[in-house]
């Protein structure tokens, strides 16, 4: 099939609301940056983009209002993330990737499934590293249901007035149940500490009691994502309100050697650059940390002129995020 046929058949797909021809797009795409052709591939993901974009956009629900903001900074509780602010392309493990694309298709289905009496997942709780792909996976699930996506900021949230932050918690879930949303609750350890830990009395204590109690009784029409760094600083009791519950680890060789050709794919690459070897040395990176890397590695290419990038380029680009990352640990060691 050839390119200007392939551009038109991915254009009139993605005019259309239906997730599998969603996915048909991205797996077309993706096979031919596969096949070597990164242009056509480029070029596909930019006709996906646009028209998805502009079909989502005539269909999203919109929100007439937003909760209040901070009585003592005036700042939001909750930030709102603009349709074409959101990434939706990640590289998983297929083990991860079929817990998200369940819970794009269950929500899809969500009114067939109300006709037999079932509901679709609703309350989603990731953990992982920090730059795992969390905060990336929810936006990936708004842009496939066409929520809107808001995200809490619990700096502004948890007052110092005593009595406040419970309040102001349950304001941003009534406003999720009033018009449907994608609510995500980043870094919730934050709020949902473990109720035992001695340190944390009175006022925390009562912001954790408030937020089972909107978590047991989420009934809204969107999605709530919650998420975490470390799954051990929650209540127990937090894990048990949710209706499903996994981790997005750290990316493997595999995954890190498709995310540099991912994030290159932009940009002509030398056909003599060693992927595999290039992952060996990224290996327990953080996904955030290798397309940071490929991203460098393009920069550098651009701002001095050249046409493509060569392996040593890539392999600059990790020796300076190993110097970062050391620095980051003698910073943290000096500061204990």
């Amino acid at each position: 099939m050839n390119a200007e046929l392939l551009k038109r058949c991915v254009r009139a797909m993605a005019s259309v609301d239906n997730l599998d021809l969603s996915n048909l797009c991205e797996t077309v795409i993706k096979e031919e940056r596969s096949k070597g052709h990164r242009q056509l591939a480029k070029q596909l993901d930019a006709v996906f983009s646009q028209k998805r974009l502009q079909s989502v956009n005539s269909t999203r629900p919109t929100l007439t209002s937003l909760p209040s903001s901070s009585r003592r900074e005036g700042t939001p509780f909750v930030v709102r993330f603009a349709p074409e602010e959101l990434r939706h392309i990640m590289v998983l493990d297929d083990t991860v990737e079929d817990r998200f694309r369940a819970i794009e298709q269950e929500y899809a289905a969500r009114e067939r499934l109300a006709k037999h009496g079932l509901v679709h997942k609703k309350k989603i709780l990731i953990y992982g590293p920090p730059g795992c792909g969390k905060t990336l996976g929810a936006e990936r699930l708004a842009w496939h249901t066409g929520l809107p996506m808001l995200k809490v900021r619990f700096d502004t949230l948890l007052s110092s007035y005593f009595g406040e932050s419970a309040s102001n918690l349950r304001q941003v879930f009534e406003m999720a149940e009033r018009e449907p949303c994608l609510l995500f609750l980043d870094e919730c350890d934050y709020v949902a500490k473990q109720r035992r830990d001695s340190r944390d009395v009175g006022e925390a204590s009562r912001i954790v009691n408030t937020l089972l109690q909107l978590l047991e009784d989420y009934r809204a029409p969107g999605l709530l994502v919650a998420a975490t760094n470390l799954d051990e600083a929650l209540d127990n009791a937090v894990f048990r309100r949710f209706d499903d519950v996994f981790s997005v680890s750290l990316p493997g060789k595999k995954q890190i050697a498709e995310l540099l050709e991912v994030t290159l794919s932009s940009i002509q690459t030398d056909r003599h650059i060693f992927w595999q070897k290039l992952a060996d040395e990224l290996k327990g990176m953080s996904a955030a940390t290798v397309v940071q890397v490929a991203q460098r590695a393009a920069k550098n290419v651009i701002m001095e002129g050249r046409v493509a990038v060569q392996h040593a380029d890539i392999q600059m680009a990790i020796t300076q995020a190993y110097r970062v990352r050391q620095q980051s640990e003698v910073n943290g060691g000096a500061s204990r």
